[in-house]
C-alpha cells in the first residue's frame, strides 16, 4: 500500500481533476465525505486531509450546515478574500455590482430552459427562507440565486471570479440583513428573474444594478 502522504496527494489530484473536468462546477457542492470515500476508494481520513488541503488552497470552501463547495479551480480565492474583508464592504459591493450587472445582461441573452428552472428554484428557496424568517438560510439562498444568474451567463471565467469572492459577497448580504428579516430590508428579485426569462438584457442589467446601489441591501 502506498504511504499515507502519497495517498493524500493522489486523492487531491483526483479531486482537482473532477473539478477541472466540470464534474463539480464552481459554485456547486461536492459529494459528502462518505460518498467521496466510496467513489475514490480511499479511507475517510485520507479524504478529509485532501479536502482540508483544497480548502486551505482556496479551491473548496466548507459552509456550516450546508456542505463543501467549489469556489475556484485555482488558488485565486484566498488572495481575493484577503483583499475583500469585512472592513472593505464598500469595495465588495462595487465588485458585486460589476460582476452581477454584466452577468444579468449576459444571462438574458444566453439563458437556457435549464438555467430558467434553476433560477426559479433558487428564487423559490429565497422566498421560502424569507417567509420563515431564517436569516442564515436566506443569506445562503440569496447567494445561490445570484450564483444561478452568473451561471446562466455561460462565461466560465466570470463564474470562477464570482465564486472566488463568494464569502465576501455573502458577508454583504448578512451585514445588510442583521439579526432579523424585517420588511424594510426585503428586496424583490422576481423582476430580475423575469427580465432574464424575457430575454431583455437592458432590463436585466437595470434590475441587477438597482439593489446594488451604495445603500445596498441584498
Amino acid at each position: 500500500m502506498p504511504p499515507r502522504g502519497h495517498r493524500v496527494r493522489q486523492t487531491i489530484e483526483q479531486l482537482r481533476a473532477r473539478i477541472l473536468g466540470g464534474e463539480w462546477p464552481v459554485g456547486g457542492r461536492i459529494p459528502t465525505e462518505p460518498q467521496l470515500v466510496a467513489a475514490l476508494g480511499v479511507g475517510r481520513n485520507t479524504v478529509r486531509e485532501a479536502v482540508r488541503a483544497l480548502v486551505h488552497a482556496g479551491v473548496l470552501e466548507c459552509r456550516q450546515g450546508s456542505g463543501t463547495y467549489v469556489v475556484s479551480t485555482d488558488e485565486l480565492a484566498p488572495v481575493v478574500a484577503r483583499r475583500l474583508g469585512d472592513d472593505r464592504m464598500t469595495e465588495v459591493i462595487e465588485v458585486r455590482r460589476a460582476f452581477e450587472v454584466e452577468a444579468a445582461r449576459l444571462a438574458a441573452l444566453r439563458r437556457t430552459p435549464e438555467d430558467l428552472a434553476a433560477l426559479d428554484g433558487a428564487l423559490a428557496e429565497r422566498e421560502a427562507a424569507w417567509r420563515d424568517g431564517r436569516v442564515d438560510a436566506f443569506v445562503e439562498a440569496d447567494a445561490a440565486l445570484h450564483t444561478a444568474v452568473v451561471a446562466a451567463a455561460h462565461n466560465a471565467m466570470l463564474a470562477e471570479l464570482y465564486a472566488s469572492v463568494g464569502s465576501a459577497l455573502r458577508s454583504t448580504v448578512a451585514q445588510a440583513m442583521g439579526d432579523a428579516l424585517t420588511p424594510e430590508r426585503y428586496v424583490d428579485h422576481g423582476r430580475l428573474v423575469e427580465a432574464i426569462r424575457a430575454g431583455d438584457p437592458g432590463r436585466a442589467a437595470l434590475e441587477a444594478g438597482t439593489f446594488l446601489e451604495p445603500a445596498e441591501r441584498a
